[in-house]
């Protein structure tokens, strides 16, 4: 199964488990955005850390 029916087949279950009617007009542009968002994790995920990074204890912007 291509990556492209596995986030069209997860578009629908999410879309179900939700509750969220999706439009099939809109269907299209949802299944893009997930597709956009997966790569942009999959850069994210790929980015080396250091293993002597810890992480803050808390959040000051």
């Amino acid at each position: 199964m291509s990556q492209s029916t596995d986030l069209e087949t997860l578009v629908d279950l999410l879309a179900a488990a939700l509750q969220i009617p999706i439009d099939p007009e809109h269907r299209p542009g949802v299944i893009a955005n997930f597709q956009r968002s997966t790569e942009i994790a999959q850069q994210l995920m790929e980015f080396p850390l250091p293993e002597a990074i810890e992480a803050a204890p808390v959040f000051e912007p």
